[in-house]
């Protein structure tokens, strides 16, 4: 990317002088930015404020993501990883099993595990908080990042706890912090079509913002490039900007691209590269409040989040080891990379890669045990070829 700023958008340029002048943008100028074509410009802009931030760092973890059950009964649109009871495919996980996972996990060097699931219509709140209560009791050294807002809600009705109570018996049981998922675009109409049987937008920034009064970080995401307009996409980035204004409490924000394949929205087109390069370099100069933008490989392809991080992306995620729900959505990339895997992919890009723990502490690998790769089959192993692309 040109070290000078080119612009061939004339409506970009007071939105650039904006931002080199590190004042606020708002919802007009985040449309405008959305809807030009120079993606150069705009990326150019993002790349600007992240470097400001950041320099050339790119963080990455080790991390391990663990899904009790896709069993649900939730039956969203856009969803291809849940199933009923008794559907081909449908699984639930032993609390044993699941802690042989975890044990797998930490064999591998991983300092969060990653939990999210279905929502399983016949399971008690105790089984999640056991779940948590054992991974904490083995392995208490371990970040647990669990369970949705759209989880937590769910918790909450079938434990007939509020939704205060409901978080405060996770914490206690070990969760650290929660993810981000389940906020898809927070537009009443979008919601209706696509997860008409999930919380509201509204409610699940309710949830996040009592989880950040109880002292619990999360993540926060946008599902872009389904049936939603550039309209909703700026609507939901400002929703999570004036709540970062509040609580100070959202860690990392993560653009998820839609896979549309084997779901009840498989006649729309998947998301393209320009797109997704475009939606994170929006992402990153409307959330002006937010340290952390992340470009997650497993959906973005490897490739194309090399190139996100000269696009205002600061973060690839990290090892993962067995992603499910994206899969089952037709994601051809890996299920997981080794921690060897994504320094080179961050070195490509001409970035220096810095491993960190789920709060973005560096983490000190000499004081820790060796690095163990995870097993993989033919299927699992990345190409080299896709580990050499550069961003120019």
């Amino acid at each position: 990317m040109s070290s000078e700023l080119q612009i061939t958008d004339a409506r970009l340029r007071p939105i650039a002088d904006k931002v080199l002048a590190g004042e606020r943008l708002d919802a007009g100028e985040g449309l405008r930015l959305f809807e030009s074509n120079d993606l150069l410009a705009v990326g150019w802009l993002a790349n600007h404020v992240r470097e400001k931030r950041h320099g050339d760092i790119c963080y990455y973890n080790v991390n391990r993501h663990i899904n009790p059950t896709n069993v649900c009964g939730a039956h969203c649109k856009l969803c291809a990883f849940g199933r009923d009871a008794n559907s081909p495919g449908a699984y639930t996980f032993t609390l044993d099993e699941i802690w042989a996972r975890a044990a797998e996990g930490v064999a591998e060097g991983a300092t969060e595990f990653h939990i999210v699931g279905g929502l399983h219509p016949d399971l008690p709140f105790s089984y999640y908080l056991d779940l948590i209560r054992g991974i904490k009791q083995r392995h208490p050294q371990v970040h647990l990042k669990a369970f949705t807002m759209v989880e937590v809600g769910f918790y909450s009705r079938i434990s007939k706890l509020s939704i205060r109570d409901t978080l405060l018996a996770m914490k206690e049981a070990g969760v650290d912090s929660l993810p981000g998922g389940g906020a898809e675009i927070f537009a009443p109409r979008v919601r209706k079509i696509i997860c008409d049987h999930k919380v509201s937008g509204q409610m699940w920034l309710k949830i996040a913002r009592t989880a950040h009064q109880v002292g619990l970080r999360s993540n926060a995401t946008m599902l872009y490039g389904h049936i939603e307009t550039h309209e909703e996409r700026v609507s939901h980035l400002l929703d999570l900007r004036e709540l970062q204004d509040e609580t100070h409490s959202f860690v990392t924000f993560i653009p998820l691209q839609f896979h549309p394949d084997n779901t009840g929205l498989s006649h729309v087109p998947k998301p393209t590269a320009f797109d997704d390069l475009k939606t994170i370099a929006v992402s990153r100069l409307l959330l002006d409040n937010f340290d952390h933008i992340k470009a997650y490989w497993i959906m973005l392809t490897p490739r194309v989040a090399q190139v996100a991080l000269r696009f205002g992306a600061n973060d690839l995620d990290g090892t993962v080891v067995e992603e499910k729900i994206y899969h089952d959505a037709g994601a051809s990339t890996p299920q997981g990379l080794t921690h060897a895997d994504l320094e080179r992919l961050i070195r490509a890009a001409g970035r220096v890669p810095v491993e960190r723990d789920t709060l973005y502490r560096k983490v000190d690998r000499s004081q820790l045990p060796p690095i163990r790769a995870p097993k993989r089959t033919a299927g699992d192993l990345i190409p080299e070829s896709s580990l050499t692309a550069r961003a120019q």
